[in-house]
């Protein structure tokens, strides 16, 4: 009996379809790949998939738990729903702190606003106020805010001095934000890693429109922009090991050679065709369908088959 392989779909329309076709030509029949569908969710019932690719449970905690039953089951999940759900950028930037990867100065700020259901004596373990000398003093300005645990580039600002963060921090409501020394760089990389094996590393310019990101190059050359590919490529697996993830980008951003690691929490990373450029997306939807098809080969009926990264298992 073949094995399927399922997927969960995100936004986009071009990713799902190809990986679809890119897995049933490899798979020969043995490896069948479909988007899954779901009429029913009981507990603890097994839905017959060997592997899903996840694009959306980050949006629709109905398809998390789903994703979560199916793991019970012995479904391979791309990405691991358990270690996702309690994921979270701040501790990431902690967790890299530890294994060596350079990373921007990075502050953790309470919410603007109480969060729903609290009072004062919610918060008797906070000092008011807090130690602003030295934070501003550790980040420097400008600075960028962004969300501790978000994504898609929302609520990101950039600040100039104490009174702009300030201003801009009240927008937040009750959002946990941390705020990052700015990285000035001459270049700037997003890379895919697929398997924590398989790594592909694109010239990225966040500052454009967003359909232009990806219309860039390298500002580095010969034996320097080498040795650069070569870091960022083992930084790359090194984080993803860490943190269990098997479709992921990072985001680099180099100053005076050395690569920063930006952003790295991106389990349901962008790879549409229209926004990632027809080179990028023939890589990403290639590398997905041999991942999944390998994963499917290591598919053992009865046991649970997902895995978990150096951290949770005590082997950074």
């Amino acid at each position: 009996m073949a094995k399927k392989i399922g997927i969960l779909f995100g936004m986009e329309d071009t990713f799902p379809w190809a990986f679809i076709d890119k897995v049933n030509e490899l798979g020969k029949g043995e490896y069948i790949a479909e988007p899954v569908l779901i009429d029913k969710l009981e507990q603890g019932a097994d839905y017959g998939y060997a592997v899903i690719i996840d694009r959306i449970s980050q949006d629709v905690p109905f398809y998390r738990a789903y994703l979560k039953n199916a793991a019970v089951n012995g479904t391979y999940v791309i990405n691991n729903p358990f270690w996702w759900s309690a994921d979270e950028k701040f501790f990431n930037n902690a967790l890299m702190s530890k294994i060596g990867i350079p990373l921007p100065k990075t502050v953790l700020l309470p919410s603007h606003q109480r969060p729903t259901n609290t009072s004062e004596t919610s918060f008797r373990n906070l000092k008011f106020p807090h130690d602003w000398e030295y934070i501003f003093d550790y980040i420097g300005f400008p600075a960028y805010m962004k969300p501790h645990d978000g994504g898609g580039w929302r609520n990101v600002y950039r600040v100039e001095s104490p009174e702009d963060m300030w201003a801009k921090h009240a927008e937040t409501e009750q959002l946990v934000m941390m705020v990052q020394e700015e990285i000035v760089f001459e270049d700037y990389y997003r890379v895919y890693c697929l398997g924590r094996k398989y790594v592909h590393i694109m010239p990225y310019e966040p500052r454009n429109p967003h359909h232009l990101r990806y219309a860039t190059t390298h500002q580095t050359e010969g034996k320097e922009l080498e040795k650069l590919l070569k870091t960022i490529t083992d930084y790359t697996i090194k984080m993803n090991e860490a943190l269990g993830y098997d479709f992921n980008t990072v985001e680099f951003a180099v100053r005076d050679g050395i690569p920063y690691a930006i952003d790295f929490c991106n389990p349901a990373p962008d790879a549409d065709r229209n926004s990632v450029g027809e080179e990028n997306f023939q890589w990403i939807v290639e590398h997905a369908a041999k991942l999944a098809i390998e994963k499917a080969k290591d598919y053992k009926p009865g046991k649970i088959n997902i895995d978990w990264g150096t951290f949770v298992t005590n082997k950074l």
